[in-house]
């Protein structure tokens, strides 16, 4: 029988390296003369601009960029039902303001935690439904198409479905899901294909795969067209 090797006591631990002091993120104070442009935010320009923004948009004034986006907004909108105060609210919000929603629509309780957002909520519109029958209402008024995402068993797949330019995405809380009142009234329900052991994904990630496949759809498509 063969004896196991010996452990070399001698062989001093690995101390596990020291972390360099990340960099600052942003830019610091303007340096040479001030641009006269009115987007510019004095402060900023004094001051240095550590906001997580683009770079096209660094010292600009909030007011600036928002309304440099509203000119260039995506056709599409998200909703998320929140009758439970769901998490995942602010993480939809941030994507959608990274694929330049429309509007970003609350359904149910008006308050939700925005720590996931980042601070995007100050860039992206927000609009409050009380009601999934308000909703539906609104929707029909603006002629979007009520596209709902989750698992039924009248789901077709994202995959394969061809996404209407004007609609807004639904998504269900994390837990419960899409209700059966915005199941019903959407035009069509859509579920993700997944390959693991789990039955469904996390709302805030299902969101931001829809929100792509209708980027792909609506503006890569159009590029390479």
């Amino acid at each position: 029988m063969t004896s196991a090797p010996e452990t070399n006591a001698s062989v001093p631990v690995e101390t596990a390296p020291e972390f360099e002091e990340r960099p600052e993120v942003g830019v610091g104070p303007w340096e040479g003369e001030w641009p006269a442009e009115e987007h510019y935010d004095h402060e900023l320009l004094e001051s240095g601009d550590r906001r997580n923004v683009a770079d096209k948009y660094r010292y600009w004034t909030m007011d600036a960029i928002i309304a440099d986006l509203d000119e260039r907004r995506h056709d599409f909108h998200i909703a998320i039902e929140n009758w439970q105060h769901d998490m995942n609210i602010g993480t939809v919000v941030r994507t959608a303001n990274a694929f330049l929603a429309k509007e970003v629509h609350i359904i149910g309780r008006r308050r939700w935690n925005r720590r996931g957002a980042m601070v995007t909520d100050r860039y992206q519109h927000v609009r409050h439904h009380p009601t999934v029958e308000d909703f539906v209402a609104w929707a029909k008024e603006e002629g979007l198409a009520i596209i709902g995402i989750d698992i039924f068993p009248d789901s077709v797949q994202l995959e394969t479905y061809e996404l209407p330019r004007n609609c807004v995405l639904v998504f269900g809380q994390e837990g419960p899901g899409l209700s059966e009142e915005v199941h019903q009234s959407a035009e069509a329900t859509l579920s993700i294909e997944q390959f693991g052991s789990t039955r469904s994904i996390n709302a805030a990630s299902a969101a931001g795969i829809a929100m792509h496949a209708w980027i792909r759809r609506h503006v890569f498509n159009q590029k390479v067209g």
